[in-house]
């Protein structure tokens, strides 16, 4: 994104210095026959000059007060709540979270042997924000012996009807349509008057059934093939049950143990969260708690925590690193410290003021808004050079110039075309159109209303107005 748009900036900047004049000088448009400014904020110029030192004061103070917010600021994630949550695949996503075993964002970390990371798990199993801990163990049922011995003690009835000494042959139509009928009423004298679910259940089913028995041949053959089969594969597993064997590590199935324990001793510890696991901050207190129990711990909820503190350190070392650049390119063109300062100040007052209200109004930044940080100190900084030079050129009453004039409406071609995102229905990109915009507005008023109260009167004033904007004339 970055290339993208630096490339951009430098095709447009090539177009700006050559296309642009040369359309210019052959279209050769008629001039302004007035001023293009805004004429009607002059009592507004007015009052900010007059109390210019009362409102630097108060912007800077007011700025100051919201700092502690800053500390408040929250980063968003979790990738998901990036996506439309109207999308089956995140309707699905967010009720398998509601379970920890199928959520997906548990940690995961090595202990030197089976018994280190069995107690490992207990010990993890202890913090407030971890729900349970497993290990290869904890596929080895407890109680055993007491559990086989229930089983092997069935009836002998139930085993013989999983286990016929023949098989019964094939049931004429005939037969299938007097069994069904017989079972329906048999449902229907074992639910009699009685109420509750049991019985309503009992009837409904009994309906079904004597409607089932009516029907065509055709009709009970698609039944036997939606009910039998099912039917079948669950009597095999209750037959399996009921032989059942003891459990060790070594019955359990070779890549089910090859993936809790390496042939060096090694053994995995899943440990997984409580709580909603739709919540950011859920999940970064389970994160924070596992690292500082266990620094070595690692898994999805680790990971994707990490990297949203790699992008908050990279998107911050990058902002140091853009505005450190632009410091020394605005010293390089301006040649005074005075006047760079003149221009950062500004920039890092709507930086500030923009993430303060992000905090007040719940805007939490993500994976995606972020990148309309460096937005602001591209837009912002060019906005403010403006002003810079205009006062360096001895101009006077800026807020009703024609230079404010085509600050806003630069200003608004961009919010129109960054907050048009805001519509759209994906959280990601509608969260990015809303910061940019809120970027913008708090940039173009630092730009509009602080900086040329911050200025004051220019060093020299211009003698020598330009006839198209006679707003420009000296105060004195």
């Amino acid at each position: 994104m970055g290339l993208i748009a630096g490339c951009g900036m430098l095709v447009a900047f090539v177009c700006s210095i050559t296309l642009v004049p040369a359309m210019l000088a052959l279209l050769n448009p008629p001039g302004e026959p007035t001023s293009v400014g805004f004429r009607g904020l002059a009592p507004l110029d007015d009052f900010l000059q007059r109390h210019r030192i009362a409102v630097v004061a108060g912007t800077i103070i007011l700025a100051l007060a919201g700092t502690p917010l800053l500390f408040h600021l929250p980063f968003d994630f979790n990738p998901v709540n990036l996506q439309n949550p109207s999308a089956p695949s995140v309707i699905t996503y967010r009720e398998l979270q509601k379970t920890p075993e199928t959520s997906g964002v548990d940690a995961d970390l090595l202990a030197p042997t089976l018994d280190g990371a069995d107690q490992t798990a207990k010990r993890l199993e202890r913090l407030p924000e971890v729900s349970h801990a497993l290990t290869l163990d904890s596929f080895i049922p407890a109680d055993q012996g007491e559990k086989i011995a229930a089983i092997r003690s069935a009836p002998k009835g139930l085993l013989s009807a999983l286990n016929p000494r023949q098989q019964q042959p094939t049931p004429s139509e005939q037969d299938t349509v007097a069994a069904i009928r017989t079972t329906a009423a048999d449902l229907r004298k074992a639910a009699g008057n009685a109420s509750g679910t049991g019985a309503d259940a009992a009837r409904h089913v009994s309906d079904l059934l004597i409607r089932l028995a009516q029907s065509s041949a055709a009709t009970r053959t698609k039944a036997v093939a939606a009910i039998v089969p099912p039917l079948l594969i669950n009597l095999g597993q209750l037959r399996l049950m009921l032989d059942a064997e003891p459990v060790t590590i070594k019955t359990l199935p070779p890549d089910l143990v090859r993936a809790w324990l390496l042939p060096d001793g090694r053994a995995r510890v899943q440990i997984l969260p409580k709580g909603d696991l739709n919540d950011t901050n859920v999940l970064r207190q389970f994160a924070t708690a596992i690292l500082a129990a266990e620094p070595s711990a690692t898994g999805p909820a680790i990971s994707t925590y990490e990297s949203g503190k790699t992008v908050t350190r990279a998107f911050i070392e990058a902002g140091g690193l853009a505005l450190l650049s632009i410091a020394v390119l605005l010293l390089i063109a301006l040649r005074r410290i005075t006047d760079v300062l003149l221009t950062l100040a500004p920039l890092l007052l709507a930086g500030a003021v923009t993430l303060e209200v992000c905090v007040l109004a719940g805007l939490a930044l993500n994976f995606a808004n972020i990148v309309a940080l460096p937005l602001l100190l591209g837009v912002g900084v060019a906005f403010k050079i403006y002003y810079i030079m205009a006062w360096r050129a001895g101009k006077t009453r800026l807020l009703q110039s024609t230079l404010t004039r085509a600050v806003i409406f630069s200003a608004m071609t961009n919010a129109v075309a960054f907050g048009s995102m805001a519509a759209s229905s994906y959280p990601g990109m509608s969260g990015m159109g809303k910061l940019m915009a809120l970027a913008l507005l708090c940039t173009l008023a630092a730009a509009v209303l602080f900086q040329p109260v911050l200025m004051g009167k220019p060093r020299q004033l211009n003698v020598s107005p330009s006839p198209l904007d006679p707003l420009a004339v000296p105060a004195e």
